[in-house]
């Protein structure tokens, strides 16, 4: 069973190739971009932004709201024409269940910057709820314990969890597992020390933090 997907190659091979040293370097990008502001020049500036801004924001919305904020342009023109040490080149790619993988560029080769031990985190409750299922559907019985808030915990062992998740109820849990899946990227509603992911037309997902890590309270 795979759950880790990287993905078509020539994705990656397109991040590497628009760094590459037949491209404007990143500081003097941003040396064109500030000049493009500070001399009000919207639509140069404009053409620097990248497709996806594009594909978002018209020229006509970008070149209105620099108007719009003209303190605050000229602000971020000066504050870019300052020093700019050293610049990290950096891209970044999705996979898997939401996760993201950094890699940064160090003389001239690219080095991976993300925690590769990172694979469950309970860090917010996205990462405690990715962490949960990424574990349940590699049966790791063993890992979806760490889910579980502290005043279940004593009565619960790997065996315990790999039936309630594969006893009698198995079918109907397996669905209810998918359409969380299928709502990773919801909207969580994160209240202190409670939170709460909702799916379906009438299921939630509640999670409790405790130990300062995020915990599947409830799944339904």
């Amino acid at each position: 069973m795979r759950i880790l997907r990287f993905g078509p190659p020539l994705a990656i091979v397109f991040i590497f190739a628009a760094c590459g040293s037949s491209q404007p370097g990143p500081v003097s990008t941003l040396n064109k971009y500030s000049e493009a502001l500070g001399s009000k020049d919207y639509g140069a500036a404009y053409k620097m932004m990248s497709a996806n801004f594009k594909s978002k924001h018209s020229k006509e919305e970008f070149v209105r709201m620099m108007k719009d904020n003209d303190r605050e342009v000229s602000e971020t023109a000066a504050r870019l024409r300052g020093p700019h040490g050293d610049v990290e080149i950096s891209a970044e790619f999705s996979y898997g269940l939401g996760d993201t993988m950094r890699l940064v560029r160090e003389k001239g080769s690219w080095r991976v910057a993300s925690n590769p031990m990172a694979f469950y985190s309970q860090a917010t409750p996205r990462d405690s709820i990715r962490s949960f299922v990424r574990a349940y559907k590699l049966q790791r019985w063993d890992i979806m314990l760490r889910f579980v808030p502290n005043k279940y915990r004593e009565r619960m062992d790997a065996e315990k969890m790999r039936v309630q998740f594969q006893g009698p109820r198995k079918d109907e849990i397996a669905e209810q597992m998918n359409m969380i899946e299928a709502n990773l990227d919801e909207p969580i509603a994160d209240r202190g020390n409670r939170a709460r992911l909702k799916y379906g037309d009438r299921f939630e997902v509640k999670f409790v933090r405790e130990d300062d890590r995020w915990k599947i309270q409830d799944i339904d």
